[in-house]
């Protein structure tokens, strides 16, 4: 999670595409420019540990576009494959 939002803070978007699940992701993984991250913070964790191959990870990321400040708020599923984890989908949001 956090190298995840780690790339959308300095627009990485191949190694977005990378981090992906295959089955989920998009044919193009495109980060807008006009948003600056400000911030993470990880409320919650299921799983995901040494010995899961699946985990959840709650969390909410600060960001400022068209100069308001923004919170995203979420719920994300994660998959590892071949050892490595892979952003699955957005559950729904915990609000």
């Amino acid at each position: 999670m956090r190298s995840r939002y780690s790339a959308y803070a300095r627009a990485d978007a191949d190694y977005l595409f990378r981090t992906w699940h295959p089955r989920t992701r998009p044919s193009d993984v495109v980060v807008d420019p006009g948003i600056t991250w400000t911030g993470l913070r990880v409320i919650d964790t299921v799983a995901g540990g040494a010995d899961d191959d699946r985990g959840e990870v709650e969390f909410t990321a600060s960001f400022e576009f068209d100069g308001r400040a923004e919170v995203l708020h979420e719920r994300s599923r994660f998959e590892r494959r071949a050892g490595r984890w892979f952003y699955v989908a957005a559950l729904n949001s915990p609000e």
